[in-house]
């Protein structure tokens, strides 16, 4: 297990201790935070089932030529894990851990298998990418589409750009009060996104 493998793991397997601790009324509260998140990603992946899967699979799925699901890690919010665990089942839970014990060649993302990515809800930086082949080729032939997916990016950042209260953040803030930590904290480690909370929190003051 190479040091992302086991950054994942560790992240994930404390998610999972924690939320099967958790009683009905606190998996409900949770349930809850996420519930608009979860709107917006049903709402991006009709999009692109509908506009972009038939060709990004033949592209760059069947061809194995993917700029992202042929690198060896990706970026994945702490968000991102407490959001596929909380609608994940056990057994599909079990099967990534298992995954991110296998060697990984690093020919491909640890978390692509024969039939895409193996997560029930992909981490948001996987959805949200599109290559500019692929943009160029919808979105020149209907420009409207491109306006709706600039909308969706614009509703991305209402969840985890933190110039304002963000999901990410809170369900961050929800497991460092619980007592946990984890390197995959972004918006509470990464020093360019604390910047932008800093700079927000001072610009507050003026308003």
């Amino acid at each position: 297990m190479n040091p992302y493998q086991k950054e994942q793991s560790e992240a994930i397997s404390m998610v999972w201790r924690h939320l099967i601790a958790l009683d009905t009324a606190a998996i409900d509260g949770l349930k809850n935070m996420i519930a608009d998140y979860l709107l917006f990603r049903n709402k991006v992946s009709e999009f692109l089932s509908e506009h972009f899967s038939a060709l990004c699979n033949r592209k760059c799925y069947e061809s194995k030529l993917s700029a992202c699901c042929s690198r060896e890690g990706i970026i994945i919010f702490f968000g991102d894990v407490v959001i596929n665990l909380i609608e994940s089942q056990d057994y599909e839970i079990m099967s990534i851990l298992a995954t991110l014990e296998q060697t990984n060649m690093g020919s491909k993302c640890i978390y692509l298998g024969n039939n895409g990515c193996i997560w029930r809800l992909k981490p948001i930086v996987c959805e949200m990418f599109l290559c500019k082949t692929a943009k160029q080729e919808v979105f020149n032939a209907n420009p409207r589409l491109g306006e709706m997916w600039d909308e969706f990016k614009r509703w991305e950042k209402l969840y985890k750009w933190p110039d304002r209260p963000v999901l990410f953040d809170d369900l961050e803030t929800y497991f460092i009060k619980a007592g946990f930590s984890s390197t995959l904290m972004y918006l509470h480690n990464n020093p360019g996104l604390l910047n932008v909370k800093r700079k927000s929190q001072i610009l507050k003051k003026y308003e």
